[in-house]
């Protein structure tokens, strides 16, 4: 099959993981495979997209809503479809989304498939939840599948009157598990934290998520800048890149926690800063189901985040997790400071999360039934 994957954006975070991820496993198979992306994508893509992949961008397709950026973008989409002539048409994030399956019709033949990675329509102003939901309902029509990464993102596109249950299906999002399972402290750890040689290892919290207002970067920590001073060992890791990181460095600063907040910017090894720290937090405004709890897991270490949907299908709250209301970031910053205390307690929620079983979110897996779903629609229509 020749299969075209369209994205929005293409940095380095959760959802761009997962569909370069499929795309390997594709081309692994024997696939023809072409990766379409907007005009924000780190360059470091550009050396590090896998072997076989063909990779084309399209720089009129952008992440805000722009009339004439977006005509623009369609118009290129079609003309590329039209020319290429892709089996499958596979659309990743919410423009690429809807631009694409729009310009999927330069493709009548082609099987067109969505990637739910989110819940766009989740959590934003009423008007923007409006626009979110007329648009994928539009989109809808030309969708033969949906691919969800978790069953809670699945059931809301069904319960919103946007996907049909028999066209939805879950998806988890695969990785290499075993890379999280067996890492190693990173050789730069004191200088990475600001710790002196000879010192013990403090208490450490990793964030590991791409600076952008959506992760709740800056909110997070001023809820924790009111609580800093009742744990004075703790240190919080901050690591990824995006647009906030100016922003950031600079808020740290303002509230005095250059002691406790360290950004270290991306990494090409967090299976090692897992294995560093000794919990992780996510404080996402919204996510599908994200793949760093998962990997955190399979490291071994609990999670401390506010609620999401589709979190209850891999975490218990005071087994593997600790899980708080999602506008309580005060609750999760003191969370973090009674586990930085409470030996016992972080103990027993990492061996919860060390036990918790995740083969279902296999590499193998993700790239092998989004396939065999191809096909199964392929079949059914």
């Amino acid at each position: 099959m020749h299969i075209a994957h369209l994205v929005t954006r293409f940095l380095r975070s959760g959802s761009e993981e997962n569909t370069i991820e499929t795309c390997r496993w594709q081309v692994n198979a024997g696939h023809q495979v072409t990766l379409v992306v907007g005009a924000d994508m780190d360059p470091w893509w550009m050396e590090n997209a896998p072997d076989g992949v063909n990779l084309v961008s399209v720089p009129q397709m952008i992440h805000p809503v722009h009339p004439l950026a977006d005509v623009s973008a369609y118009k290129a989409l079609r003309d590329l479809l039209r020319q290429s002539q892709p089996d499958v048409v596979h659309t990743h994030q919410s423009k690429a989304g809807i631009l694409g399956r729009a310009a999927a019709a330069a493709t009548p033949g082609a099987m067109v498939v969505h990637g739910i990675h989110i819940l766009p329509f989740v959590g934003v102003h009423p008007v923007k939840r409006a626009v979110y939901l007329a648009a994928e309902r539009m989109a809808a029509r030309r969708t033969d599948l949906f691919l969800g990464v978790s069953d809670a993102v699945c059931d809301a596109y069904i319960s919103e009157g946007i996907a049909r249950q028999d066209r939805t299906f879950c998806v988890r999002s695969g990785m290499d598990l075993d890379r999280y399972r067996n890492g190693q402290m990173p050789k730069d750890w004191r200088p990475l934290l600001g710790i002196a040689p000879g010192d013990p290892k403090p208490p450490i919290v990793l964030m590991l998520a791409a600076l952008e207002p959506r992760k709740r970067h800056a909110e997070f920590l001023r809820a924790f800048a009111a609580l800093a001073p009742t744990c004075p060992d703790l240190k919080i890791l901050m690591a990824g890149a995006g647009p906030a990181q100016e922003d950031l460095k600079m808020l740290i600063a303002q509230l005095g926690l250059q002691d406790h907040v360290k950004l270290c910017g991306h990494r090409t090894d967090p299976e090692n800063l897992l294995h560093l720290s000794d919990s992780t937090v996510l404080t996402s405004e919204r996510e599908g189901l994200p793949r760093v709890v998962i990997q955190s897991l399979v490291a071994g270490r609990p999670v401390v985040m506010n609620d999401l949907p589709g979190l209850s299908e891999v975490l218990a709250c005071g087994t593997n997790a600790v899980i708080h209301d999602k506008e309580n970031l005060t609750g999760v910053a003191q969370t973090l400071c009674c586990l930085g205390k409470d030996p016992t307690f972080l103990h027993r929620l990492q061996s919860g999360a060390k036990g918790t079983d995740v083969t279902a979110w296999s590499l193998n897996a993700l790239g092998a039934e989004t396939t065999r779903l191809y096909n199964m629609g392929r079949i059914a229509a």
